[in-house]
């Protein structure tokens, strides 16, 4: 039976009994990897709540259980980059984690948990995750327990939730199709100079309303290194040293967008740069019967950009992020990039900025007002 939560209408993706099937499989495969060692699960609050009850009894193993959250760092200023990790023990040295997950998709916030726990000096630390989202995922490294691999897909139950409804579901369901819903497409231009927490609110628009992600850095890696037509194209121009023509770059998104399915529409993140690509890309969507609905920009002091930064390459590793030239460089880019995008969608009565200063949720609730205006 098919569940309406609020305005939207969900249909059965994975059944309970395929779940509770495939944790006891995850947990008899954990039993047999770590046997006579310390076992510590970390479930990440709030969608892996059900994922970890389930798995905890399915390991037949000694073990401890807690919990943690990742919230916005705590000092004089709050941050929507640079986050901390409430929750961690402090016993963790020489132990085996296994970081319980709900779901993975960009991988953002693991990729940032993972260098924090390594801080506690455990014995290794794995992954679990009832979801992954492979489309989606932005980095290298390993998941190792994977209840199930699913499309680019809004998917609530067992823990995730729509608008916090949904979690108690013991099914994970789907949105049904959703021009039924009557859902409009919500593109989106999401833009924020370095260290504005552009990543950290990307990653939860994503999440809450089942969009895209849509980046030419990823698209340029992905055909050159799949050695697509565009992606030779692009080599060729590259190889002589000149600027990729934008006709190949809007290629590469529109080739993105009719291969992506089932999609409640797309952040594009630090694209389009000029107003000649902003037109591009409107004209592109225009054919596909599809337009933005508008650009969202996150604006924070100069000076706090700078803090962030420099407190985000304590472990981030980038030589950039401590240099006080390039940071003020790579702000200086930004800002001239984005002044004539930010006039051309303000012209349509398309521009929103956000106040990109305060706690991670408080931000995000401030632009889940203006996308639930589109």
């Amino acid at each position: 039976m098919n569940q309406i939560i609020h305005d939207l209408e969900f249909e059965l993706f994975i059944s309970d009994s395929k779940i509770q099937e495939r944790v006891k499989e995850l947990g008899a495969q954990i039993t047999r990897d770590f046997r006579g060692k310390e076992l510590v699960l970390l479930g990440i609050l709030k969608g892996s709540f059900l994922f970890l009850s389930d798995l905890c009894r399915a390991i037949d193993l000694p073990l401890e259980i807690s919990f943690l959250r990742i919230s916005s760092y705590h000092g004089t200023q709050s941050t929507g980059e640079v986050k901390k990790v409430a929750g961690i023990q402090d016993d963790l040295a020489g132990k085996t984690v296994i970081i319980v997950e709900d779901i993975v998709d960009t991988g953002i916030s693991m990729d940032y948990l993972l260098k924090e726990i390594e801080k506690y000096k455990p014995a290794e630390v794995r992954i679990a995750t009832f979801l992954y989202k492979p489309d989606a995922f932005r980095f290298k490294y390993a998941l190792d327990y994977v209840g199930f691999e699913i499309p680019n897909k809004f998917v609530v139950g067992y823990g995730l939730d729509y608008n916090d409804l949904g979690r108690n579901l013991p099914e994970l369901y789907q949105l049904v199709n959703f021009q039924s819903n009557k859902i409009k497409m919500r593109n989106i231009v999401l833009f924020g100079p370095p260290g504005a927490g552009k990543g950290t609110q990307s990653e939860k628009l994503i999440k809450k309303y089942g969009l895209t992600h849509l980046s030419t850095g990823d698209l340029f890696r992905k055909h050159l290194g799949e050695g697509t037509e565009l992606g030779k194209l692009a080599q060729k121009y590259m190889n002589e040293g000149r600027l990729v023509p934008d006709e190949v770059v809007i290629g590469m998104v529109e080739d993105k967008i009719a291969a992506t399915e089932n999609s409640h529409g797309f952040i594009f993140d630090g694209f389009p740069r000029t107003t000649t690509q902003a037109e591009a890309l409107d004209k592109m969507l225009e054919s596909h019967q599809m337009e933005i609905a508008g650009m969202i920009a996150l604006d924070v002091p100069e000076e706090i950009l700078k803090e962030r930064i420099k407190l985000r390459g304590k472990t981030s590793g980038r030589v950039d992020d401590q240099d006080d030239q390039k940071i003020q460089t790579r702000i200086k880019v930004y800002l001239d990039e984005t002044l004539p995008v930010a006039s051309y969608y303000e012209a349509q009565g398309k521009f929103t900025k956000i106040n990109g200063v305060g706690e991670i949720d408080e931000i995000f609730d401030a632009i889940s007002e203006v996308v639930d205006s589109y």
